[in-house]
C-alpha cells in the first residue's frame, strides 16, 4: 500500500515515514501544500496523511482541491490539539477522518488501516445535479449563477434529493431522514415542503426537477434540473 504523509514537522513526517515503512507500506514525504498537491495528482496512493497548518497550500486546501479533481484516495487529516473547529472544517472539506495532535503512532496505523478497507469511495463535498450546486458547509445553494436562499429545512430536504438523483423516495423515508423516526405531526408536511422548494428552485427558471411519483413518492431528476 502507498501513502503519502504531509506535514512540514521534518522530524514528525520522517517518524512517521519510517514507522509505516516498518509496517511494510510504501511512503512518499512532503513538507508543504504545493509539493503534497503535486503528489497526490501525479501519482496514486492508497491513502493520505495530511497535516492542516501547511506553507503554500493548507491541508484544507489540498483536499479540496484533490476532491474538486476527482481525487478520492482516503485522507486522514492531522488537526491542531483540541481543535473542533478544525475537525469539523477537515471533513466538511472532503477529508475521511481526522487526528488530533499530539496522537499515538498506533492509533495514526489503526486509523490508516480502517481508511485503507473503506477504499475510495466518490464523497463529494459539493452536491451538484444539473445546474444545482449545493454545498453542505458554507449552507449555500446556486442554480447556475444565481444564489438562492433557503430555511435550514428546506435545505435539509434539498440536499437529501440531492445525494440521491433520479431515485424515487418515499414521504415515509424522507420524513424519516429529514425530520426524525419519531415524527408526530402531519406526513403532509412533506409536500408542503416539496411544493416551497419547487417555488425556489424549479418555477422561477422553467424547470421540473423536483417530480412527484404518483402514489409512490418523489424524485429530483438530474435531466430536469
Amino acid at each position: 500500500m502507498r501513502v503519502l504523509v504531509v506535514d512540514d514537522d521534518r522530524s514528525l513526517a520522517t517518524a512517521i515515514r519510517r514507522g509505516l515503512v516498518g509496517k511494510g507500506f510504501a511512503v512518499d514525504v512532503a513538507f508543504d501544500g504545493t509539493d503534497a498537491l503535486w503528489y497526490a495528482t501525479e501519482n496514486t496512493y492508497d491513502a493520505i496523511v495530511l497535516d492542516i497548518m501547511l506553507p503554500g497550500l493548507t491541508g484544507f486546501e489540498v483536499c479540496a482541491r484533490l476532491r474538486e479533481a476527482g481525487n478520492w484516495a482516503p485522507i486522514l487529516m492531522l488537526t491542531a490539539r483540541d481543535g473542533k473547529i478544525d475537525e469539523a472544517k477537515a471533513l466538511d472539506t472532503g477529508a475521511d477522518d481526522y487526528l488530533s495532535k499530539p496522537f499515538s503512532y498506533v492509533v495514526l496505523v489503526a486509523r490508516l488501516h480502517a481508511l485503507l478497507r473503506r477504499g475510495q469511495q466518490v464523497r463529494p463535498s459539493v452536491l451538484r445535479v444539473g445546474d444545482l450546486e449545493l454545498d453542505p458547509a458554507s449552507h449555500t445553494l446556486h442554480r447556475g449563477d444565481d444564489a438562492i436562499s433557503l430555511t435550514p429545512r428546506q435545505f435539509s430536504l434539498l440536499e437529501f434529493f440531492m445525494r440521491r438523483p433520479g431515485e424515487v423516495i418515499s414521504k415515509a423515508e424522507i420524513l424519516g431522514h429529514v425530520w426524525d423516526f419519531a415524527f408526530e405531526g402531519d406526513p403532509n408536511i412533506v409536500e408542503v415542503y416539496v411544493a416551497q422548494l419547487r417555488r425556489r428552485i424549479d418555477t422561477p427558471y422553467g424547470r421540473s426537477a423536483l417530480r412527484t411519483v404518483r402514489l409512490v413518492g418523489y424524485r429530483l431528476d438530474p435531466d430536469g434540473g
